[in-house]
């Protein structure tokens, strides 16, 4: 009788952790509000050195580049209709999340489509507010015409990567170089064409004490935990499989090099990456008579030229987990957490979003001391034996 009543402990112990191994919702960007909770740039692209104005909310509002369409989705483009004379830039997006993420956090983007073409340069990323001291995770970012796509960390001097548990392949191991760590996608349509063509895709994107790890769906092969999950409630990663990108904290502490991240979203053109030597002659030196990514892409006119230049995303989603969040090199094992994340996610300068956490901790604590108190009876009723 002893024996069945351990037993029931330890499977009531064991619901108690299943309660409490997902995320919850502390943000969602969707539908007419989708804009609502970011900072348009306003300003030239200091970062990579493009040849566009990343427009202020107001401009990019009149302008058509930052709009809800028919069906709730969220577009963010570049001009493809002005006819942009020889040594002047041309508009375009960036725009940053007004809260930041800290440790402990899963971000989720549903996109339908990537901007591409030559010169175009698109990307969905994160950063710390001492840029590029804090850290920066890149988790879609390509150019020009790229079959796939590449993510990336970059830090400052001491933290590596290794090819551990993940799909992607490892073409960058010193994340304080320019490049950073970069993993290139392996898996088809996560970039140009292909991935319209798909129906677009999904990622995944884990802020975790024991690594930083990226998951990329096409639209086929989204889990369900996903598809079937709505803007408030809570999900669960443990049979997501293995990440397409693993970023280990055994050659990277995650908390050293990493503050709470704020998200970005933005279209640069040309540029340090997408507009020099190699990297654009490969398959955009011949589309125009000069051989140079400004000369014959950015200036002149923008039809058709950025007809495909635009992001096309149904949701973002931002997650939190003040208990052990299950980590991504565990799951398929018996143990289904990592070591306790550091502190809670979704805070802000002006504490945007910071009280539905707190109410969040409030519940998850709770849940957390019951478990801690049925696995103790449980423990203490096995020492009997």
């Amino acid at each position: 009788m002893l024996r069945l009543t351990v037993f029931s402990m330890l499977w009531f112990a064991a619901l108690a952790v299943s309660a409490v191994a997902g995320y919850d919702v502390v943000r969602d960007y969707s539908g007419q509000t989708f804009f609502s909770g970011w900072d348009f740039y306003g300003g030239y692209d200091n970062l990579t050195l493009g040849d566009v104005w990343w427009l202020n909310q107001s401009d990019a509002t009149s302008q058509g580049l930052a709009y809800i369409d028919s069906e709730g989705h969220a577009i963010i483009k570049v001009d493809n209709t002005t006819n942009v004379p020889l040594g002047q830039k041309r508009n375009s997006i960036r725009i940053t999340s007004q809260d930041a993420y800290d440790v402990g956090s899963l971000w989720i983007i549903d996109v339908n489509h990537i901007p591409y073409g030559c010169s175009v340069w698109p990307a969905f990323w994160s950063f710390g507010p001492n840029w590029p001291e804090d850290g920066e995770i890149d988790i879609i970012e390509a150019i020009n015409v790229m079959g796939n796509n590449q993510m990336a960390i970059h830090t400052t001097e001491g933290c590596t990567h290794g090819s551990q548990n993940q799909l992607g392949t490892t073409i960058g191991t010193d994340c304080s170089l320019p490049a950073g760590c970069v993993v290139a996608e392996t898996s088809p349509n996560s970039y140009e064409s292909g991935f319209a063509a798909a129906g677009g895709g999904v990622w995944a994107t884990q802020f975790d004490v024991s690594g930083i790890y990226i998951w990329f769906w096409s639209r086929p092969n989204i889990p369900a935990s996903i598809t079937q999950a709505n803007a408030t409630s809570s999900i669960d990663i443990s049979q997501w499989g293995t990440p397409h990108a693993s970023f280990l904290s055994d050659t990277c502490n995650i908390t050293q090099y990493f503050s709470p991240q704020n998200l970005v979203i933005d279209i640069t053109l040309c540029g340090d990456w997408a507009g020099v030597g190699w990297n654009y002659n490969a398959t955009c030196g011949n589309s125009g008579p000069t051989g140079l990514c400004y000369n014959d892409c950015v200036a002149g006119p923008g039809s058709p030229r950025y007809d495909e230049a635009y992001f096309d995303i149904s949701y973002i989603r931002a997650y939190t987990t003040a208990l052990p969040s299950p980590s991504a090199t565990l799951i398929g094992s018996p143990t289904l957490i990592s070591s306790p994340t550091l502190s809670v996610t979704a805070s802000t300068a002006n504490n945007r979003g910071s009280s539905g956490a707190r109410k969040l901790d409030s519940g998850r604590q709770i849940r957390w001391s019951l478990f801690i108190s049925v696995l103790s009876v449980a423990i203490g009723a096995l020492s009997i034996l």
